[in-house]
């Protein structure tokens, strides 16, 4: 009966990997979004201290070209040289001669080499779903390029990793599988496509990464897969959260302008006077803002049926979108620093001396000093363990801009309510459409709004997913990963926050440029200013105001005005304007050195 039973074990083993074969390219191939290369024309050099995100868009969107630069090569090769001598003097280096995670304290002969091997096993790593988004993807290689002049990596890996970019081999990765103390496991999937494991994107087609590679003329990594760990996931989440947030606030104050013309509001909140009593900078500029997108309309004209005060959220959505510029400016100033410095563990201290500061001198850090030898070619310095991999000051403002985004939000949906507010003497409009408007006018004009379900159900699923993950303790490898950052989770309901908000501001646009034309037509010689008006314009070649049912598109309308604020950048109506406050957002240099 034995032998049946291993018999019987070993088939039904089998035919479960004959099932598994035939359903996994279904089951994990994703739906693709490949980018549109036109900026390979462009050329970023990477020297670890000075990529903007504006550099990681035109890399992950538009494939420009990645190059190092010269500093930045040498000092990765001298960290990878004093990292070599270090184990040549014998002194204990996490992931050189002790094991990773709970094996740090075991000894082995080359954990670089079972890195490697590690790889080689094959794109194993992270969870389902797939990435989808090629953007996404090569976001993450162009900041893990950046980071690695801080590590001990050897040229091989640097220039694969570089020519992954260039070539477009875009390796398949998973979107989950990582809790935030670095992307250890999720970001091993793209090691493997350097070791020609697994799958990859070559040019947006499919194939095993061997192949890809193959094709672009690369050969597999064969030596070093370079050190240090890495938070490239969710530092590619958390720069495309600030360039897509960054739209989407242009959008909102042009939007919050154009409602303001369609409302028939008072501008006086606006006054630089005012701001002065409560001088908070960042609403201050927005207000600015403002008031220069509306200069030279007709708010600024007497008009006896203009209500004294706005609803609440027409008066003050200013100040909650200044807020949220603010709550921008931080997350991007925090994401700079994520992304232009060493975060890894453990760091070369390159030239580091014991008399430089008073720690570096005592017995504890005395461990970890490199005299110096052949191999480091007589350099010194320290390498030692850090924390440097928790992303905390990161995370926590990815968090607050997703809440000042949905307070933001809040206020766009009642804006939208208070246009539908006709009542007996439309209260807030002062005019209802059918008081201007011919009956062949409002035939023929598309309707004002989709259900109020429609933009309202998009404003639930903000206030759902604004909500901050909950703080967790849970100890994993042995105990020793026992904190967790959620920067994944948290940056991709971020970026969840942003583009629902983009949807309903597009609910937004269908409302202001419907009150438009109803004030065009209450007035024609009425000015709606250059930006509002250039906005409004462009909107009405899309969706015309006056078109027969017949002729109009079968799409719901908040889809169609989403899609076209995607498309088309704020910035390309309004880019003047008050110069944004500044921060002190900047790298500092905090110094214990002794003096001498």
């Amino acid at each position: 009966m034995s032998g049946l039973s291993v018999s019987l074990q070993q088939t039904m083993a089998a035919l479960t990997l004959a099932g598994a074969a035939l359903i996994a390219p279904a089951a994990l191939a994703a739906d693709f979004h490949p980018i549109t290369a036109d900026a390979r024309g462009k050329l970023i050099t990477l020297t670890g201290h000075d990529l903007t995100i504006e550099d990681v868009v035109a890399v992950a969107r538009h494939g420009a070209q990645v190059r190092y630069s010269p500093e930045a090569i040498q000092r990765a090769a001298d960290g990878y040289d004093l990292r070599a001598e270090a184990g040549a003097e014998d002194i204990p280096v996490y992931g050189l001669n002790r094991g990773g995670g709970a094996l740090r304290e075991v000894q082995v002969k080359r954990a670089e080499v079972m890195q490697l091997s590690f790889a080689r096993t094959g794109a194993r790593e992270g969870v389902l779903p797939e990435i989808a988004d090629e953007d996404l993807i090569r976001a993450l290689l162009v900041i893990r390029a950046n980071s690695v002049p801080f590590e001990a990596s050897g040229a091989e890996f640097m220039q694969l990793l570089v020519e992954l970019l260039n070539k477009r081999v875009t390796p398949v990765m998973y979107s989950r599988g990582t809790l935030g103390e670095g992307d250890l496991f999720l970001t091993s999937n793209f090691l493997a496509t350097m070791v020609g494991r697994g799958d990859a994107h070559y040019q947006g087609v499919r194939m095993g990464a061997a192949e890809a590679l193959k094709r672009a003329g690369l050969k597999p990594l064969a030596t070093g897969i370079g050190g240090g760990t890495s938070n490239a996931y969710a530092d590619a989440l958390a720069a495309l959260l600030v360039a897509d947030g960054k739209q989407l606030l242009e959008w909102a104050d042009l939007i919050h302008a154009m409602d303001k013309l369609g409302m028939n509001s008072s501008v006086t909140p606006l006054a630089p006077l005012v701001q002065e009593k409560r001088p908070f900078k960042w609403v201050a500029w927005d207000a600015a803002r403002l008031m220069d997108m509306l200069r030279g309309s007709y708010l600024f004209e007497d008009d006896p049926k203009r209500i004294l005060q706005d609803p609440e959220s027409m008066r003050a959505s200013y100040i909650r979108q200044g807020s949220a510029w603010q709550a921008w400016a931080a997350l991007r100033d925090n994401v700079l620093v994520q992304i232009n410095s060493g975060e890894q563990n453990p760091v070369v201290l390159l030239d580091a001396s014991p008399g430089d500061s008073w720690e570096l001198s005592t017995p504890q850090f005395m461990k970890y000093y490199v005299k110096g030898g052949p191999l480091s070619h007589g350099r010194h310095g320290y390498v030692i363990s850090t924390a440097n991999w928790d992303p905390y000051p990161m995370t926590n403002e990815i968090e607050a801009f997703s809440t000042a985004i949905a307070n933001m939000a809040a206020a766009i949906a009642q804006r939208i309510e208070r246009f539908s507010e006709r009542g007996p003497t439309a209260f807030f409009t002062g005019i209802k459409p059918a008081d201007v408007l011919t009956p062949e006018q409002l035939r023929l004009s598309p309707t004002m709004l989709e259900p109020y379900f429609a933009f309202m159900d998009v404003w639930a699923e903000i206030q759902n997913d604004a909500h901050s993950v909950t703080a967790e303790g849970n100890a994993a490898d042995v105990g020793v990963a026992d904190i967790e950052a959620y920067s994944r989770l948290k940056a991709v309901r971020a970026r969840q926050v942003v583009d629902l908000t983009m949807q309903l501001l597009g609910y937004d646009l269908l409302t202001a440029t419907y009150w438009l034309d109803v004030r065009k037509a209450q007035d024609p010689k009425r000015s709606f200013a250059r930006a509002p008006t250039a906005a409004w314009t462009a909107f009405r070649k899309v969706l015309p105001w006056q078109q027969e049912v017949d002729s109009r598109p079968d799409l719901p309308y908040g889809a169609v005005a989403y899609e076209f604020l995607k498309q088309t950048p704020a910035a390309s109506f309004y880019s003047a304007g008050p110069p944004m406050p500044a921060t002190d957002g900047q790298l500092m240099t905090i110094s214990t050195r002794t003096t001498k």
